[in-house]
C-alpha cells in the first residue's frame, strides 16, 4: 500500500512540474547593455529642463534630438512608456491579465506587425527611420544605465516598436472599437471586453471621449493684424494618451514646442517659429462590417465572394496572459484574414472588417513631414498623405495663413449603399477601392471671414457662414459625423461674432465655461423645469431657474444641472443613442446624493468638483463640454468629484509675422507624471486652475537663466 502511495506521490508531483513548467512565463531574452551603451554613443543631445522642468532638447542632428527626447520623457514617465511598449508588441497581458487579453489578440488580428516588419525598410523613408531608431536607442540607454530601472523583457526597444506605438492606437480615435464592440454583441463576454479595448489601447475612463478645441484667427480679424493658434487637446490626465510637453530644436531645422504621448519620438501638435496646428478628434465612418457566407460557421475556412468559394487567410497567433508570480497561461488563436480585412468569429455570424489605417504603417513620417515643414506648403503636403487616418486639424503661420481641414482618410466605396449595417461579404462591388485625396474632404483655407474653429462639431460650421464647406457638397456614404457639441455653438457665438479679436479677447473666449441656450444641458433644464413637481422639487426648481448656465467656481445651480445631465445622459452630455432620457428621474437621484453629502441641493461647483494632484486640492471652472472643459469623475459619498479629463495641455501661439512668434503653455499637473517627490509633480496645477500661463524660455540664453538641469545622457551633469 505504502508503495503504491508514493507512487501515486510521484505521478502527482511529476503533473505538479510538468503544470508549473507549462505555465511558467518564458524569461526574455537577455538585455544586453553593453550594446545598448555602445550605440547611445552614436548620439549626442543635450538636455535642458526649464524652470518648470520642461526638457528643451537641443542636437546637431534631428535623431539626437529624438535620442535625447527619449530620455528624457522615460525619465518622467517610464512607467507609462513602458506600459506602451508591451501594448504595441501585443504582449501587454502577460504583464497586465486578463483585462488585456482582448488587446494582444486585436494586435495579433489586425496584422500590426506583419505590415511592418513588410514594409518597415519600403515604406518609411531613410530620414523617419532614424528618428524612430534614434529614440528607441534612448529608451534602451535609459534601461541599461541601471539595473531593475526597466521590467524584464522592455528592453531592448527597436524602430519597429516604435512605429507599432503609433500604427495601433490611430484607429481607436476614430471608433474602431465601437465597431468591434458591436460585432461581438450578442457574445456577453466578447462584447464586454470589448469595450474595454478603449480603456487599454487609449486608457480613456468609461464614458469618456477624447474631445478638443482648436482655433486661429487671421491677421483680417485680429485687432493688431497678428495670426493666432489655440491649441486646446482634450484627453484623460493620465495614462497613456495624457499630454507631455517638450521642446525639440536640431540643427537640421526641426523646431518644435508642443504636446506628445509616451513613446511618441515627435511633436504630435504644438508650434515652431514659422507654424502651429491642433488636432481635434472627428468620427468619419471609416470602418464597414461585412457578413460572410462561410462553409463552416465555427470553424470557417472559405467563404463565398464573387460566384465562388475564396480560402480564409489563417494563422496561428500566440501570447500569454498573467495569472499571478510567475506563472501566465499560453493561449493560442486564430487570426483569420479576408479579402476585405480581418476577419472575426461570433455567436452572430462571421463578419470581415474594413477600416482606415490598415496596413499603413506610415503615420509617423507624416508626423515628422509635419514637423519639418517650413510653410504652409509643406505641411499640406504632409498632411496629403492621409497616413493619420482621421482628426480635424486647424492651422495657423507667421505669413498669416490659416486653414481648418476635416482630415479623413474616407474610402472610395460604393454610393447607394447603407454602409451603417453589415454588407454582403460575396459582392466584389462593395470592396473599398482606395483613398479619396485630401482635396475631397471639407476644408477652409484663407477665408475671408479670417478665422477658423473646431470643437468636435461638423465641419460645416468651421468658419464664418460664407466660408464653409457646404452639406449638399459631401455624399452621405462619405460618412461624415454631423453630432453637435455645446463646445461648437459657443465657439461660434464668440469667436463668429467679434470682428475684431484682441490678443485679451482670444484666450478669454477659450476660457469659457457656459453652456449655450441650444444646448443639450440648457433643453434639459428646460424640459424639467416645464415637467418637474414643485412640490417635490421646490428648491431644485427654483435654483436651476435663476442659473445663467455658467460653470464657474461659486455657482450653486451647476453641480445640480451638470450631474443631472451626466446622470441622463451620460458624461460627455452628448450621447446621441439617448433617445428619451428621464431627466426629472435623474434629477430626483442627484438631488438626493447632492443632499446625502452636503446637507443641501446647492453647494457650490467648487465645493463638488476639484482639481486633485498630490496635496493639492483646487477648485477649477468649467464643465463637461464646455470650452473650459473639465469631466469629474467619482463618489459624491467619498468626497468631492475629481477633475480626470478635459482641458490639459494648452499652446498658445501669437504671431505678429514671419518667424516672429510668441508663445505660452499650461499643463494641469506638472513635467513630472509620475514622482511624486518632484517639485513638478504639481507646479503647474494652480496656475492651470487660475487660467493663467507660463512662457517657456524659446532662446537659449533665455533658457539657460532658468534652467534647472543641463546635461547630455550619458555624460556629467
Amino acid at each position: 500500500m505504502g508503495g503504491w502511495i508514493r507512487w501515486g506521490g510521484a505521478v502527482f508531483f511529476a503533473v505538479l512540474v510538468a503544470v508549473f513548467a507549462y505555465l511558467k512565463t518564458p524569461v526574455p531574452p537577455a538585455f544586453d547593455k553593453k550594446a545598448a551603451i555602445d550605440a547611445a554613443a552614436a548620439f549626442d543631445a543635450r538636455i535642458i529642463r526649464d524652470g518648470f522642468g520642461v526638457p528643451h532638447i537641443y542636437g546637431d542632428r534631428d535623431a539626437d534630438v529624438a535620442f535625447g527626447l527619449a530620455y528624457a520623457h522615460a525619465e518622467d514617465d517610464w512607467a507609462t512608456i513602458e506600459d506602451v511598449i508591451f501594448f504595441s508588441r501585443g504582449t501587454l497581458a502577460q504583464r497586465k491579465g486578463k483585462s488585456a487579453a482582448i488587446p494582444d489578440y486585436l494586435i495579433a488580428a489586425l496584422g500590426i506587425k506583419a505590415s511592418i516588419d513588410e514594409k518597415y525598410e519600403t515604406d518609411l523613408s531613410p530620414e523617419a527611420r532614424a528618428i524612430a531608431e534614434a529614440y528607441a536607442a534612448g529608451i534602451n540607454f535609459y534601461c541599461a544605465e541601471e539595473k531593475r530601472r526597466c521590467a524584464r523583457g522592455a528592453a531592448p526597444v527597436t524602430g519597429k516598436d516604435i512605429v507599432a506605438g503609433f500604427t495601433s492606437r490611430t484607429p481607436f480615435f476614430y471608433g474602431l472599437d465601437q465597431q468591434l464592440t458591436e460585432i461581438f454583441e450578442g457574445d456577453v463576454e466578447l462584447a464586454e471586453t470589448a469595450k474595454q479595448t478603449r480603456e487599454a489601447f487609449l486608457r480613456v475612463p468609461r464614458g469618456y471621449e477624447t474631445g478638443s478645441n482648436a482655433m486661429a484667427v487671421a491677421p483680417s480679424r485680429s485687432a493688431d493684424g497678428h495670426t493666432r493658434l489655440m491649441v486646446n487637446s482634450h484627453q484623460p490626465f493620465e495614462g497613456p494618451v495624457a499630454w507631455y510637453e517638450a521642446r525639440v530644436k536640431s540643427g537640421e531645422g526641426w523646431d518644435m514646442i508642443g504636446g506628445l504621448f509616451p513613446g511618441a519620438p515627435l511633436i504630435l501638435h504644438g508650434a515652431g517659429p514659422d507654424l502651429g496646428w491642433a488636432f481635434t478628434v472627428n468620427k468619419p465612418d471609416l470602418v464597414d462590417v461585412y457578413a460572410l457566407e462561410v462553409d463552416n460557421a465555427k470553424n470557417p475556412k472559405r467563404y463565398k465572394f464573387d460566384g465562388g468559394w475564396r480560402d480564409l487567410e489563417i494563422r496561428k497567433v500566440k501570447f500569454r496572459v498573467k495569472l499571478f508570480g510567475p506563472l501566465s497561461l499560453p493561449v493560442t488563436r486564430k487570426a483569420i484574414k479576408s479579402v476585405h480585412g480581418p476577419v472575426f468569429v461570433t455567436d452572430n455570424g462571421v463578419f470581415a472588417v474594413s477600416y482606415a489605417g490598415e496596413g499603413d504603417i506610415r503615420t509617423l513620417e507624416q508626423w515628422y513631414r509635419m514637423n519639418r515643414a517650413s510653410d504652409y506648403t509643406e505641411w499640406r503636403d504632409a498632411l496629403s498623405m492621409l497616413a493619420i487616418p482621421s482628426f480635424n486639424v486647424v492651422y495657423a503661420d507667421g505669413d498669416g495663413i490659416i486653414a481648418y481641414y476635416y482630415n479623413a482618410a474616407l474610402p472610395v466605396r460604393a454610393a447607394d449603399i447603407d454602409w451603417s449595417q453589415a454588407q454582403p461579404g460575396s459582392d466584389p462591388a462593395l470592396l473599398w477601392r482606395g483613398t479619396r485625396t485630401l482635396n475631397e474632404v471639407p476644408q477652409v483655407v484663407m477665408p475671408r471671414s479670417g478665422y477658423v474653429v473646431n470643437a468636435n462639431h461638423p465641419p460645416f460650421a468651421a468658419s464664418g457662414r460664407e466660408d464653409n464647406p457646404k452639406i449638399e457638397d459631401f455624399p452621405p456614404h462619405y460618412g461624415i459625423d454631423g453630432r453637435t457639441t455645446n463646445r461648437g455653438l459657443r465657439i461660434q457665438a464668440l469667436y463668429g461674432t467679434d470682428k475684431s479679436i484682441t490678443a485679451e479677447e482670444f484666450v478669454r473666449y477659450k476660457f469659457d465655461n457656459r453652456y449655450a441656450e441650444g444646448s443639450r444641458l440648457i433643453a434639459m433644464v428646460n424640459e424639467i423645469l416645464e415637467r418637474a413637481d414643485e412640490t417635490e422639487f421646490a428648491d431644485e426648481v427654483a435654483l436651476l431657474r435663476g442659473w445663467d448656465g455658467a460653470v464657474t467656481p461659486d455657482s450653486r445651480a451647476a453641480p445640480l444641472a451638470v450631474l443631472t445631465a451626466q446622470k441622463a445622459r451620460g458624461d460627455l452630455l452628448n450621447d446621441v443613442n439617448i433617445k428619451e432620457p428621464d431627466y426629472v428621474e435623474a434629477l430626483r437621484k442627484t438631488s438626493a446624493e447632492l443632499r446625502a453629502a452636503y446637507g443641501r441641493v446647492d453647494p457650490t461647483w467648487g465645493e463638488v468638483v476639484r482639481l486633485s494632484r498630490g496635496d493639492q486640492s483646487l477648485v477649477v471652472a468649467g464643465g463637461p463640454d464646455t470650452l473650459r472643459a473639465i469631466y469629474p469623475q467619482g463618489d459624491l459619498s467619498e468626497g468631492p468629484l475629481k477633475a480626470v479629463a478635459g482641458d490639459s495641455y494648452i499652446l498658445y501661439a501669437d504671431w505678429s509675422g514671419p518667424g516672429n512668434v510668441d508663445i505660452r503653455t499650461i499643463h494641469q499637473f506638472g513635467t513630472a507624471t509620475l514622482d511624486e517627490t518632484s517639485p513638478h509633480y504639481a507646479d503647474q496645477a494652480p496656475i492651470f486652475a487660475e487660467e493663467r500661463w507660463k512662457t517657456p524660455p524659446m532662446a537659449l540664453e533665455d533658457l539657460l537663466t532658468e534652467a534647472t538641469a543641463d546635461y547630455r545622457p550619458g555624460q556629467t551633469r
